[in-house]
């Protein structure tokens, strides 16, 4: 079962960049629970994080979804469903920082970024409460 981090915690972001490439073709489900926590900010700022897929570990040319923008400390949990896609088989995480109005103009956030894959039976579950 695939449970792990695409931005490590307490990872400190003042520019834009992206986290490792994480391999995850050991995932049975290809559903994955992606959680982003940003636990510290300062005010007038804005977060963008981005998750990318890649064939080899090499090239991510894929963009998959998208967290909404954030400006604020939060938990803030989506799906990934990658069921469709067989070909991605590594993970990247990319951000991007804004930082506008006074005082220092360097943005900082610290967050992270984990991923667990949805097992299988619970998807079954809720397939079929749901009459799929």
């Amino acid at each position: 079962m695939l449970d792990t981090a695409l931005i490590p915690e307490k990872t400190i972001i003042t520019a834009k960049g992206d986290g490792a490439s994480v391999d995850i073709s050991a995932a049975g489900s290809r559903v994955l629970l992606l959680s982003l926590a940003i636990t510290r900010i300062i005010e007038q700022e804005s977060l963008d994080v981005t998750i990318f897929g890649s064939p080899d570990g090499a090239n991510f040319a894929t963009k998959l979804t998208a967290f909404p923008q954030k400006f604020y400390r939060g938990e803030h949990p989506m799906l990934l469903d990658l069921t469709q896609q067989p070909a991605i088989k590594f993970l990247r995480a990319h951000w991007e920082v804004n930082r506008w109005g006074r005082g220092v103009e360097t943005p900082m956030f610290e967050i992270s970024l984990t991923m667990k894959e949805v097992p299988a039976s619970v998807l079954q579950e809720t397939a079929a409460a749901l009459g799929q």
